[in-house]
């Protein structure tokens, strides 16, 4: 249950069009400088936390673990998901808000 809230939230926030997720779509908007927040699946592999956190460090944008692959892709209506940015503040604040009131 406490992951319904931040599932419904993430789900919003796709239809939106405000998260790249996937790997390479997350690159992208990383390197764009368009990332706001960064989710990485708690069941992701080491590899890619470890990228994935370099990458936000270096840009100042804070990662959160969450929910796993297969839960974080089912709210993006994708398959499996190791990672999703959210690409606007709005969604990211309350995200973050609806994360940290979980835990």
């Amino acid at each position: 249950m406490k992951d319904e809230k931040i599932v419904n939230l993430l789900s919003m926030a796709q239809r939106a069009g405000k998260v790249a997720s996937g790997e390479f779509a997350v690159e992208k908007a990383l390197a764009a400088k368009q990332v706001a927040l960064l989710l990485v699946a708690a069941d992701a592999a080491e590899s890619t936390k470890e990228n994935c956190e370099a990458a936000a460090a270096r840009q100042g944008i804070k990662v959160y673990y969450v929910l796993s692959r297969e839960a974080l892709g089912h709210c993006l209506g994708k398959e499996f998901r190791s990672s999703a940015a959210l690409l606007d503040k709005g969604f990211s604040k309350a995200l973050e808000q609806r994360i940290l009131d979980a835990n």
